[in-house]
This record gives C-alpha cells, structure tokens and sequence, in this order.
C-alpha cells in the first residue's frame, strides 16, 4: 500500500524552554504538515498524554503526526506511524506490529543497507543521513553523506521515498532537492533559531 509521504517533516527535539507540544503549536501554526514526535527524554508511561496532545493539535491542522521509535505505543495513541532511527531494527517484525495501514520509516545510513530494507517491502520512507554533522541524533556517527551521498542514489534504482536528514540548513534545500531526493528532515535549524515559525516558512518557500 503506498502511503502520502511529504516532502517536507518538521521533527521535534527535547530542549529547554520549550515542550515537544509548544514545538509542535509553532510548527502547524506555520504550515508544517508532517510532525515527528521524538522525545528522547521521558519514559514510555509519560508520552502518551503528550503525544495525544500534540495529535489534537496535528488534527486541527491537518498534519500527519509520527511518532519516533516507540512503535509499541501505537494502539495507544492517534498517531498516523512510526520512525525507527535505530538502524538495526528488526523491521519486519515492527511492520507486523503495527499493521499495514500505519507508516513506517527508518533511518538509513548506508546505500547498500538501502537496497537490503528496500528488497524486505515493508518501509515506506527512509530517511537517508546525515547530510552533515549534526547535534541532535546521538544514535549516529556516520561519516557525513554531503550532497554527492545523495546524488549517488540516482544510479541505484530506488523506488520509495527518500528523506535527506541529519544537519539541513536552509541553504542546503535547493541543491539537495537537486538531487533526486523526495525531502527533507529539519529539526534543529529551525528549534533553534529565533523564529522557528518563520524558519518553517522558510523552508516551505524553498521547497514548493
């Protein structure tokens, strides 16, 4: 089943002064249409409220919410799918448990890992990274992709969505969108400006 999968995903962080629903309120008042939810911070028994929260606000605006890496929580919750970032999941076995209407992404930081997910038939998107350095995923030390990373993926015949992630900034857009891939995931380049609300514009002006 192939699912709508944006171009652009607006990704929450944990950060002083600021709740994950406070981002969330900024993001969709701005026009952001896909929120990732990926607190790193709270245990399981302390999401649930926050994510259904933030899925009331996703509601109001029509965003779809997905939530990071707790993929048990989903019966539990109004969300529309998961992102595993741990890049050793057992995919498959998330798939079956949360069904084939949930979305599933992943993280990916390898072409031939790429290929391997993308022969299994049960992701939706992935989400290839990093571009550059970043401070926000601890789960990944990769070497830096850069736009070459991005534009070697032409040749491999890859067929579902891929995602650039992992240190955008506002002036990679254009280029990165040059090259071939479907979009981009932006957390802290627009959580850690002044204005993110008009940062998100920013991008959306870049990107449609």
């Amino acid at each position: 089943m192939k699912k709508y999968i944006s171009r652009f995903h607006y990704v929450t962080q944990d950060m002083p002064g600021r709740s994950h629903v406070q981002q969330v309120q900024i993001a969709c008042g701005a026009g952001a249409n896909w929120v990732q939810y990926h607190c790193m911070s709270k245990p399981e028994d302390e999401l649930i409220d926050e994510i259904n929260e933030i899925a009331e606000i996703c509601d109001d605006w029509g965003a779809t919410l997905i939530i990071a890496n707790h993929y048990d929580l989903i019966d539990r919750v109004d969300a529309q799918g998961v992102h595993i970032d741990d890049i050793d999941a057992d995919l498959p076995t998330i798939r079956k448990i949360i069904g084939a209407d949930k979305t599933l992404g992943a993280s990916v930081n390898d072409a031939d890992e790429l290929l391997k997910l993308q022969s299994t038939g049960v992701v939706d998107y992935y989400a290839y990274g990093p571009f550059s350095s970043t401070l926000t995923d601890d789960s990944n030390d990769s070497v830096p992709l850069g736009f070459n990373g991005y534009r070697k993926l032409e040749k491999l015949g890859i067929s579902i969505p891929v995602i650039a992630a992992g240190g955008i900034q506002l002036d990679d857009v254009e280029p990165l969108l040059q090259t071939g891939i479907d979009g981009i995931a932006v957390s802290s380049a627009i959580n850690l400006v002044a204005d993110p609300a008009e940062q998100v514009k920013e991008f959306y002006r870049k990107m449609y």
